[in-house]
């Protein structure tokens, strides 16, 4: 029997706070998307600066030494992977931050909904975060700064974005236009915070970047915390929901999910290299001089983000032509078609060494190019993914199949690391041709099992 707790939880927040929309949404969804603006200003300028900190200043000799426990992580690594210099040493720790980043959502959620309640959860995670953010400050505190900020993010982005979904009913025809709002917020962070935290970076060093980077955390606390009654209340701690026995059928779905995700992770090894070694890359070989003005790398990051922005009415209006048309591509062949499109983009970017002329660098239009290209491959292909696994996982483990999708990309941050080593050995060219194979691979794979997928999905093509 439902507990008043769960009725409560049913309804959604608007109505409990009896609040007048705005823009026609729940007002909640001022507080949530706020917050993840925040989140991700303070996420992704970090991340911006994160590799090129490691190997310009942080793992140097004079500054290693004061790494509190660094010896023995150091050693773990290298256990696994033999002997890494610096460079290969900072794209490693690199992928296992970010690869980590995107697992612990999974135990973030279970926290939430089974000890703390989603509220309390995201406001540890936010803590958790700005106090990581803050470590960074300090040479000595590193190790313990990335372990606040993988918990941190694992308890926060385990539990806003289901509480965005309960600001709505089941069937209100608002929901999919909130979801666009929140996503908006998101990538806007994501452009911002390159800006932002390289600038201060370059102008006055590494620590103030991430002491923003702080700041901005505890802003979104702030905005979160100050809309509280706004949001949906917590279901009872302890209470057992109803489950649904899976069919045959649902588990053949489900093992099918879980077999494609090797093909999945072919794109995000390309995509992770973006935010890893790619910025030595930019560094080294990109002309960034502007009227005599030298751009910061961590705006290349920035830019990255402004093309999916930008590409998003193309495609959408692209999609929409070709559905009046009867010539859409199904899901499948959209996720085919964005590795395709990401490994072209990434044999642009290797096309870069022969096109430097006198100077040798890349130019910097080269470059931009390529954000804007890559860009619809990723959104031909990242916000499908996740698409198709919310609309063909069984509804009983629909989030939990949400959660082993990251898996995908957890392992593909891993990877990345490990070939980021590679920069140091292979050209520019290669180094990206490398990757450019690897992503392109993912094309014939997708195309290859289609047939079978659309069965075994229930896609509804054969």
């Amino acid at each position: 029997m439902a507990t008043k707790a769960d009725e409560l939880a049913a309804v959604p927040a608007a109505s409990l706070a009896g609040s007048r929309d705005f823009l026609g949404h729940p007002p909640g969804l001022v507080f949530v998307a706020g917050t993840e603006l925040w989140e991700r200003i303070s996420f992704h300028g970090m991340q911006a600066l994160l590799v090129l900190y490691m190997v310009e200043q942080l793992l140097l000799p004079g500054h290693v030494e004061r790494i509190a426990g660094f010896e023995e992580f150091r050693a773990v690594i290298e256990g696994v992977t033999g002997h890494l210099s610096p460079q290969a040493l900072a794209s490693q720790i690199f992928g296992l931050y970010v690869g980590l980043v995107y697992l612990t959502p999974v135990f973030g959620g279970l926290l939430g909904d089974r000890v703390l309640g989603r509220r309390r959860a995201v406001a540890l995670g936010a803590l958790l975060m700005t106090a990581g953010h803050f470590c960074m400050g300090f040479e000595r505190l590193f190790l313990l700064a990335l372990l606040l900020l993988i918990v941190g993010a694992g308890t926060l982005r385990g539990n806003l974005i289901s509480q965005l979904g309960g600001l709505y009913g089941k069937d209100d025809q608002r929901r999919d236009t909130g979801f666009q709002i929140y996503y908006s917020l998101l990538n806007t962070g994501a452009f911002v915070a390159p800006l932002i935290t390289g600038t201060l970076a370059q102008a006055y060093g590494w620590h103030y970047g991430f002491g923003f980077a702080g700041v901005g955390m505890l802003a979104g606390l702030v905005i979160y915390l100050s809309g509280g009654r706004l949001l949906p209340p917590d279901a009872a701690r302890g209470a057992r929901a109803a489950r649904t026995r899976l069919g045959a059928a649902d588990r053949r779905v489900v093992l099918t999910m879980v077999l494609i995700l090797p093909v999945l992770t072919l794109f995000w090894i390309a995509q992770s290299q973006i935010w890893n070694t790619y910025n030595l890359w930019a560094r080294d070989h990109v002309d960034l001089m502007i009227a005599g003005w030298r751009m910061p790398v961590p705006w290349l990051q920035a830019v990255d983000s402004l093309g999916v922005v930008v590409m998003v009415p193309l495609v959408l209006r692209l999609w929409r032509w070709q559905a009046a048309r009867s010539i859409e591509p199904d899901d499948l062949g959209k996720l085919a078609i964005g590795c395709l499109l990401f490994g072209m983009a990434m044999v642009w970017l290797a096309g870069g060494q022969w096109v430097g002329g006198g100077s040798g660098k890349v130019p910097l239009a080269w470059v931009l190019a390529y954000h804007f290209g890559s860009a619809i491959g990723y959104l031909y292909f990242a916000p499908i993914a996740v698409a198709l696994i919310s609309r063909c996982a069984p509804a009983s483990v629909n989030a939990m199949m949400i959660g082993v999708y990251y898996l995908a990309m957890f392992a593909g941050s891993i990877i990345s690391g490990r070939l980021g080593g590679l920069y140091e050995r292979l050209s520019s060219a290669d180094f990206w041709l490398l990757h450019a194979a690897i992503v392109g691979a993912a094309c014939p794979l997708i195309l290859l099992l289609a047939p079978r997928l659309r069965r075994e999905l229930r896609l509804g093509r054969a």
